[in-house]
């Protein structure tokens, strides 16, 4: 059985691109494989963030993943900062990184661009924390996007400099999770080609009915087809996306004919779709409101958690601190 680790930011609510994409396949991972996902608290640091927020933000994700169906009896659900190993492997790990290699980093040369009066040592080391978090648990598989594999070749680097370096073959250095599928790629509702918070371009799964049909509503279109057969644009393509993971197949192919035959309603096509979405997340959101009335659901599954991903650190961490030379008198 693998070991597969990942991260889960805590900032924000989560989205159907979120849903549809990562989080399906966290959902199939806990089945076949010894699963570590932890929210990365500590990693939000490197922004700043407004210490009256990090609390609730941290409890709305926990509680919007478990709502979604990753079940804390089968994976290790568990807060980053609630391991103290992961800050002493990211310590012994940034013994072993250099500067250069660090500041060559997209992510690093990235958020410096984008707050250069907030250039911290967190946020240049970000990619040795990911690999504590990661290493910590000795992974054999991350599930990452493609913005996340060159954290991951960093973190394949710090291990194999980790074994290099003191004559062992401790660490293994992890890959990239595949099982065979593709997540779905969920595009925005202004067009674009991405579903995010930060685009504004989102359907939030805790969004009640009539939040989706106003976004919905409002959902870039076009003057409709001309020609019969004619290609879709982009942000016609974008809605027959999000309806082919939320409705039947006999919706999408009735609204596909009727764009083929130039007889499209647009209204007709968001009406069917926000119901579609509401229809399909309403589940979600009663275990949303579930959990919300029943806080002893997120204190069992975030201890036992904690206990889990303790256990596992602490044996790493032990064993990383014999191989650096650290004994006790």
């Amino acid at each position: 059985m693998n070991t597969v680790v990942s991260g889960i930011r805590s900032t924000g609510n989560l989205h159907l691109g979120n849903y549809y994409g990562a989080l399906k396949n966290f959902i199939r991972m806990q089945e076949n494989n010894r699963c570590f996902f932890f929210i990365a608290d500590y990693h939000s640091l490197t922004t700043h963030p407004d210490p009256t927020i990090l609390y609730p933000n941290v409890k709305s994700v926990l509680t919007e993943y478990l709502a979604c169906g990753l079940d804390p009896e089968k994976s290790a659900i568990y807060i980053q900062s609630d391991v103290p190993e992961v800050v002493e492997l990211y310590l012994m790990l940034n013994m072993h990184a250099y500067l250069g290699e660090l500041t060559k980093t997209v992510s690093f040369k990235d958020k410096a661009r984008k707050q250069p009066e907030n250039v911290n040592a967190g946020l240049l080391t970000y990619p040795t924390l990911m690999a504590a978090d990661i290493l910590i648990h000795n992974a054999d598989q991350v599930p990452v996007g493609k913005d996340q594999l060159q954290h991951l070749e960093m973190t394949r680097n710090f291990a194999k400099r980790f074994n290099n370096f003191y004559k062992v073959e401790y660490f293994k250095e992890p890959m990239a999770y595949n099982d065979g599928t593709e997540p779905i790629k969920i595009p925005g509702l202004d067009g674009s080609g991405k579903m995010g918070k930060s685009e504004g371009n989102c359907i939030y799964l805790a969004d009640d009915a009539k939040t989706i049909e106003k976004k919905v509503k409002k959902a870039l279109t076009d003057q409709g087809p001309t020609e019969m057969n004619s290609p879709k644009p982009d942000c016609i393509e974008n809605l027959f996306t999000i309806m082919k993971v939320v409705s039947t197949p006999d919706t999408v192919q009735y609204f596909d004919e009727k764009w083929n035959t130039c007889e499209i309603r647009y209204g007709d096509l968001k009406k069917q779709l926000a119901a579609d979405i509401i229809a399909a997340t309403e589940p979600i959101r009663e275990q949303i409101a579930y959990i919300d009335a029943h806080p002893e659901i997120l204190h069992k599954a975030v201890t036992r958690g904690k206990e889990l991903a303790r256990e596992s650190a602490s044996k790493t961490i032990k064993e990383v601190r014999e191989i650096m030379g650290f004994r006790n008198f």
